[in-house]
Parts: C-alpha cells; sequence; structure tokens
C-alpha cells in the first residue's frame, strides 16, 4: 500500500536526519517544537512505518530505548555505556560475516549487526576526572 508522505512523516524524518542516533523521546521533543498539535503517538507510528518502509533504520537496544538512524546502508554501531548516546563506528561493514563463521551446522546467516560499547569521549574525561578527585 502507498502512503502518502505527510507533514507530520517529514517532520519525523527531518529530525531523525538532524539528530544523532535518537530516540523516539527526542524525536518527540523535536517535532513537537516546530508542531505543537503532534501527538506522541503519532511520532512512534512514523517512526514505525519509517523503519518499515527502510527510510529509516532501528538501532536496537543495548540498554534503554530503541534509537533511531537516518543511515540506512550497513554500517557498525559503537554505544556509550556511560550516557547512552550511540554514534557510527568507523569500520567498513564485513564482506561475508557468513564466510567467516565457517560451519554454523545449518544455520542461514540472514543478517548481523556488530555494537561496540565503552565510554563516548565526554563520559571517558568525566568519570576520569572524577577518580583523580575522588
Amino acid at each position: 500500500m502507498n502512503r502518502r508522505n505527510t507533514k507530520q512523516r517529514q517532520l519525523v524524518a527531518a529530525a531523525v536526519r538532524a539528530l544523532e542516533h535518537p530516540s523516539a523521546e527526542e524525536v518527540y521533543a523535536a517535532v513537537s517544537r516546530e508542531n505543537l498539535n503532534i501527538g506522541k503517538a503519532t511520532v512512534y507510528r512514523n517512526l514505525n512505518l519509517l523503519t518499515r518502509q527502510g527510510e529509516i533504520g532501528r538501532v536496537p537496544p543495548g540498554e534503554g530505548a530503541d534509537r533511531y538512524d537516518f543511515r540506512t546502508d550497513k554500517h557498525y554501531h559503537m554505544r556509550c555505556r556511560a550516557c547512552g548516546k550511540v554514534f557510527d563506528a568507523p569500520m567498513a561493514p564485513l564482506p561475508s560475516p557468513a564466510k567467516l563463521l565457517g560451519d554454523t551446522g545449518g544455520f542461514v546467516v540472514e543478517d548481523h549487526t556488530i555494537e561496540f560499547v565503552g565510554l563516548c569521549p565526554g563520559c571517558y574525561k568525566k568519570i576520569s576526572e572524577d577518580n583523580k578527585n575522588g
């Protein structure tokens, strides 16, 4: 079914593009500043629709809420364990993960994700300073 591109959907897509891996709450906050009449359910519905249509990506949660990504090409992420922010990893996609695995015992690999977990520069600096002072 071909859905029309509504003003609300355009605002949601623009917010995902402008913010770096935002949560649905962050998208709602950004969109509601531009359109006071938009409801939270409308933002969530449009995020789900844009994801299903392949126009945006969903970054599975490590802990916390899903995050959304305007990049839909295959790429990997880094997640800060302290603040929860998500960043694109500076790594090219693996050419053939199935070949790297070898014998999977009949398991057919259809997709994969890689997420690196650690500390972003801001949190690392804060934790380092707290450790020096405390």
